[in-house]
């Protein structure tokens, strides 16, 4: 674990397999009391030859004490996965899918991991940095009528 306070911004670097049971602590905790989730995203970091080269960071808001903190979990490119956490905050329904879409990486757990934003087998992760700027996919004609 390795803690960082940049421009009174409090951001913790955590083990893959420690992340529910802090998350879960952060949010049930009356001395910390994360009640909001307010975003889960992923990083590429391919271009600054960083190792892993995946992470994936929660922004957590406490309502009744006003602070905020920023997980951050690293991932090797061998195991992109991370347990949901959908049963501590509903709202990461959402944001797990949407980084799921855009970086590949599976919420293990996860109540609905179909996509939100690309059609259903959309070819690739368009978020991480190897993928093609100027690709481009014909849009798949639904054979339903609406």
């Amino acid at each position: 674990m390795s803690v960082d306070e940049t421009l009174n911004q409090l951001s913790v670097v955590i083990q893959k397999n420690q992340l529910h049971e802090i998350l879960n602590f952060l949010k049930n905790d009356p001395r910390t009391s994360f009640e909001m989730l307010i975003d889960i995203c992923g990083v590429d970091y391919l271009k600054m030859n960083e190792s892993p080269r995946y992470e994936v960071v929660y922004h957590l808001y406490s309502i009744s004490l006003n602070h905020r903190v920023r997980i951050r979990i690293k991932l090797d490119e061998k195991d992109l996965s991370l347990k949901t956490v959908t049963d501590l905050w509903p709202a990461a329904n959402w944001f797990e899918r949407e980084t799921a879409e855009m970086f590949g990486i599976v919420f293990q757990g996860h109540p609905n991991p179909k996509n939100l934003l690309l059609y259903e087998g959309f070819p690739g992760h368009p978020l991480r940095k190897d993928y093609p700027v100027d690709k481009r996919h014909a849009i798949p004609v639904s054979l339903e009528k609406v």
